[in-house]
């Protein structure tokens, strides 16, 4: 018969096989493509390696790290390098193996070296700003000029971090009574889903850029390992891009990520970023003022300039006024003497004139007053000829019809009553 092992006994040889086989632990480079944290405080990993040139798996392990070593290495780690275990990220592990009858194989995690990861982080970090600056985006930001009024702020927060509750109130209660209008654009601040919130807030902010005179982006509290997020190439190169300048406070002081480098301005939290919006608007301000003083300043001297230029022309004007009086006045003088003299001589030539006019004249008129003299006495004499008083003196009458003197019998008709006037009375006659 052929020899036949159970499920576990087959397991449980593979077991010993392998415990005898590995017996040692031993340290093993590799990227994560999954890391949790499981009920009870482990730590679950999934480990892969890629080809360097196709980036396709060559290599996938399951790794347990259990909560006694957990608890130690999770704090050292995270410290170190500053970020949590995530997804994507290299590690070197010291592994040990081990296969259970029931759960099967493993790699169990005795440690894990965050230098070695830190030396990725750092590659990757620099790969990151090497491609901005052979994009020539790397300084893009540091170009743009704040407003001088820089007064509407678009924010990129959680809605609920007490950062962007004190950014907003150090803001409201400046010690200036600056005013300032804020607007959220809501993100996710950690954990592996900030790169597309952060990138979707300014999308948002971009279709409106016009609205706002920066941007805030802000991240109160969380841990200083989860600013693994703002290390990324798509979020660097939308922020390097963005038209309006864009002021970070997401870390502490010795935290600065590739988000921080390529920013207009990096402060260390919401609240720093709130008096550096403040400082700002002060200087402005007290720009403002200093330009106002210096005109009024320099308004009063130019009147003092300009009063005493006054008082010495008001000084020389009686002096100027006297020798002008005196010159204009011995011209007129002279106008008046050549005038009176150009007058006389014209009256003068014109009576001469007028003696000669009226010696040719009264002859003429002496002859035609007489010639007129004679005429009208002819006309006279015609007149007093037809004058109607002699005419019937000498035998005539004359025939009226209603005051108008008759000429033709044609004019009468029967029954018209008619006036007949001699020289001596006048009778009335009905024609029949």
């Amino acid at each position: 018969m052929k020899q036949r092992f159970s499920l576990y006994e087959l397991n449980s040889m593979v077991r010993d096989v392998i415990s005898m086989s590995l017996p040692d632990s031993y340290w093993v480079e590799a990227e994560l493509s999954e890391a949790r944290e499981g009920y009870g405080g482990h730590c679950y990993l999934e480990l892969i390696e890629k080809d360097e040139r196709s980036n396709t798996p060559i290599a996938k392990a399951h790794a347990s790290c259990w909560r006694n070593r957990w608890i130690f290495i999770k704090p050292n780690f995270e410290r170190i390098t500053g970020q949590r275990i995530h997804a994507g990220m290299k590690v070197l592990l010291k592994v040990h193996a081990q296969f259970h009858e029931n759960y099967g194989f493993s790699w169990i995690v005795d440690d894990i070296d965050p230098n070695y990861t830190m030396g990725d982080m750092a590659r990757k970090r620099l790969e990151i700003i090497n491609t901005l600056k052979a994009e020539s985006v790397f300084e893009l930001q540091k170009e743009l000029a704040l407003p001088m009024f820089c007064q509407r702020i678009a924010v990129i927060s959680s809605a609920t971090a007490a950062g962007y509750g004190d950014f907003c109130n150090q803001l409201a209660d400046n010690d200036y009574g600056l005013q300032f209008q804020t607007r959220l654009f809501p993100a996710t601040m950690q954990g592996e889903g900030v790169e597309q919130s952060v990138i979707a807030a300014l999308d948002s902010i971009n279709a409106e850029w016009e609205q706002f005179d920066c941007v805030v982006i802000i991240r109160g509290g969380g841990a200083t390992s989860d600013l693994s997020g703002f290390d990324t190439l798509a979020l660097a190169e939308n922020v390097a891009n963005f038209p309006l300048p864009i002021i970070t406070g997401i870390g502490h002081e010795r935290d600065e990520s590739v988000l921080d480098m390529i920013s207009f301005q990096r402060v260390k939290t919401p609240t720093a970023a709130a008096a550096f919006l403040v400082n700002h608007l002060t200087e402005v301000y007290a720009r403002v003022m200093n330009a106002q003083e210096a005109i009024v300043q320099n308004v009063k001297h130019r009147l003092q300039v300009e009063k005493m230029r006054l008082d010495r022309l008001s000084n020389t004007i009686p002096v100027q006024f006297s020798l002008v009086k005196t010159k204009q006045g011995a011209y007129l003088d002279r106008l008046m003497s050549r005038l009176s003299t150009n007058v006389q001589s014209k009256l003068s030539e014109a009576q001469r004139h007028f003696e000669i006019l009226s010696q040719n004249i009264q002859p003429i008129l002496e002859r035609k007053m007489l010639n007129e003299s004679h005429r009208l006495q002819l006309l006279s004499q015609r007149i007093q000829a037809q004058d109607p008083e002699l005419l019937l003196k000498r035998g005539y009458s004359i025939t009226l019809k209603d005051g108008k003197s008759i000429r033709s019998a044609s004019q009468l008709k029967s029954g018209d009553i008619i006036e007949t006037r001699f020289a001596e009375g006048s009778v009335k006659a009905k024609v029949e």
